[in-house]
């Protein structure tokens, strides 16, 4: 086997490592398993809400603002997408049986998430001028 080769199976381990710990990550959100969610990101990691324009510094504090939520939570997620350092999952964050489409993207260092940044989006009812053209999505 050549260096190239040693390469490509060693990033395909480490791809399926991290997918494998997203899986987990994800699981335990929707359980409300605040350990096990956060073991996932380095000390230091950032996590920014840019619609919010909050920024949090270091898993602490990170795990305090989400395990101190008041609102029941539940995820479901829709597909995890990504290899290396960059990955993907589209969820539905629902609070309190209201459901708002999510976007996380991870930075991973080694095999930890260094930086997430997460976009949230509400429901919207469709106008009827677009239905001609539409395929409805079953939620």
């Amino acid at each position: 086997m050549n260096d190239q080769q040693k390469k490509q199976q060693n990033s395909g381990a480490r791809d399926q490592e991290i997918r494998a710990a997203l899986d987990q990550h994800w699981a335990a959100s929707d359980a409300s398993d605040f350990e096990t969610e956060h073991r996932i990101y380095h000390e230091e990691a950032v996590l920014e809400y840019p619609q919010s324009g909050e920024r949090f510094r270091g898993r602490c504090n990170i795990q305090n603002q989400r395990a101190s939520q008041p609102s029941q939570k539940r995820f479901t997620v829709q597909r995890i997408l990504g290899d290396g350092d960059l990955w993907v999952t589209e969820f539905v964050l629902t609070y309190d049986g209201k459901p708002s489409y999510t976007v996380s993207i991870m930075e991973f260092t080694g095999e930890k998430v260094a930086r997430e940044t997460q976009y949230f989006a509400d429901p919207f009812v469709a106008p009827a001028f677009r239905a001609q053209w539409v395929e409805r999505i079953d939620k």
